[in-house]
Parts: structure tokens; sequence; C-alpha cells
């Protein structure tokens, strides 16, 4: 049997992970590393077996995978961006951040998986067993947008692949030919609050999409129940996420969501 090792933060990222991996012909044994105050402790229930870790284990998350036979992971759900400062780092982490110049989530996720790689344990990519939930190109929930609706979302979608490539963010928010919200380090429901308070619910428009060569280990780009949502409260009444790339979490959630809302979502 083929065992996989999750490393496993909150939201609904790990209970799709797991809903794929059963979804396989080959039975496939989880083992789960969660993190104390981000994963929800239901997950144990879906697994075969599983431990619990602060942020900044890294010596104790290598030991449990090893011990479990692991040689593959996979990096699964959010870690709380405040935590990803304010954690207690243990002396291996602190020697594999001490050598980096810059500090992003590329970087940091790199670095991890350099030194898995170190004990022969392979992170694989975070869309393993997930292709079912990668919209192709074309109309993917809610409403059908209009020629305008579309023509901002490509202008939109040009400028978070710009803030990408830089490191800012990966999402806008945009009213027909301004950009009203950039993402940075607060987090896309930050930045749809901020960019539909602007747009006073007007043509405005979230575009979300992955950074140029996108590392497709870690850092993907998703969306979800809670992303319709909270689009909708700000206004925001069109989502443009990047064909193939992006994760639709949640799936029969948001249809009915976006349907509800009137929310479009397009993959471009």
């Amino acid at each position: 049997m083929r065992t996989i090792g999750m490393l496993a933060g909150k939201g609904l990222y790990p209970t799709a992970f797991v809903d794929g991996a059963r979804r396989q012909e080959e039975p496939v044994r989880l083992v789960t590393m969660a993190f104390t105050g981000e994963t929800d402790p239901a997950l144990a229930d879906s697994v075969d077996t599983l431990d619990w870790c602060r942020v900044g284990q890294l010596g104790k998350i290598i030991k449990f995978f090893k011990k479990e036979g692991v040689s593959e992971i996979v990096m699964v759900g959010q870690i709380t961006p405040k935590n990803l400062f304010e954690f207690r780092p243990d002396l291996r982490i602190t020697m594999a951040m001490a050598k980096l110049k810059q500090r992003n989530a590329e970087t940091l996720f790199g670095a991890l998986a350099d030194e898995f790689a170190k004990d022969g344990i392979t992170v694989l990519p975070a869309t393993t067993f997930l292709d079912h939930l990668l919209p192709p190109e074309g109309p993917v929930l809610g409403r059908a947008l209009s020629e305008e609706e579309l023509e901002a979302a490509r202008y939109g979608f040009g400028i978070a692949k710009e803030t990408s490539r830089l490191d800012i963010g990966q999402s806008v928010v945009v009213r027909e030919g301004t950009v009203l919200a950039v993402e940075a380090f607060e987090g896309t429901n930050e930045c749809v609050r901020r960019g539909g308070a602007l747009g006073k619910g007007k043509k405005v428009i979230l575009a979300k999409v992955s950074k140029p060569n996108q590392d497709m280990r870690f850092d993907v780009p998703v969306i979800g129940p809670d992303t319709i949502r909270n689009c909708a409260e700000a206004g925001v009444g069109a989502i443009a996420i990047e064909a193939k790339k992006t994760l639709v979490l949640g799936w029969e959630e948001a249809v009915e969501l976006a349907k509800k809302l009137k929310v479009g979502v397009v993959a471009l």
C-alpha cells in the first residue's frame, strides 16, 4: 500500500485531499501531522495515523514521518499568516531559515522541501489527487459574466500576474480599469473587503492567479464557499481564476452559494 504523509493546515484543503486519495483505485495510507490551533481535530477520523505539533517543530515532523515509513508528503491547508512570524522554531528550521535572503511563502516552503529531501522525503504537488477540482478555461460557477465584466476580469488577471511575480500577492480587486485593492500579507479575504468597500458594489471583480512558474508543491491558489460568501458580502460580483491552476474546494456548497448570491466565477 502506498503511504503518503500529510502536513495539514486549516480549512477545507486537507479534507479535499483525503477525499481525493480515497477515490484512487490503489489504496493509500494517509499519515498526518496536524498543527495545534490550526488543523481541524475532526480530520483524525478520516486518516490512518495523526499526530500533533506546533508550527516550527520541523525536527518532530520529520522524525514522525520517518517512523511511519513515509517517503512522500503533501502540504495542504493554510497556516494563519501571523503564526508564520510568531512561531517558535526548533534548531533545524532555525538553521534552514538562517540561509534565506528573503522570507516569503515560496522561499520558506522551498527551504522546508529541501530539509525533507535531506531525509529522503519528497514533497509532492499540492494538487495531487485533486485534478477534478482544477477547472478548465470557461464559466465555472454561478452567473455568466458580461463582455464588460470579462474585459475587466482580464485586466485584473494581468495585474495579479504582475503582483504575484513580484511576490506581493496573488489576488487583486478591480473595477473596470481601476485597481481597488492588492493582496499582500493580510490574505485574500481582507483584500476583498477593502476592494469591495472602495468599489461600492458596482462592477467589482476579484482576480486570483498562480505565480509565474508556480511551484505546485505549495502556495497553490484556492477559492471556496468562504471566498464566494466574502465577495458577496463585500459587493464583489465576480471572480476570475486561472484555468487548471486554481483549486475550487467545497464544490457542492460553492455551486449553491454562487447561484444563490449571484456571484459569477470564470476561469481564464
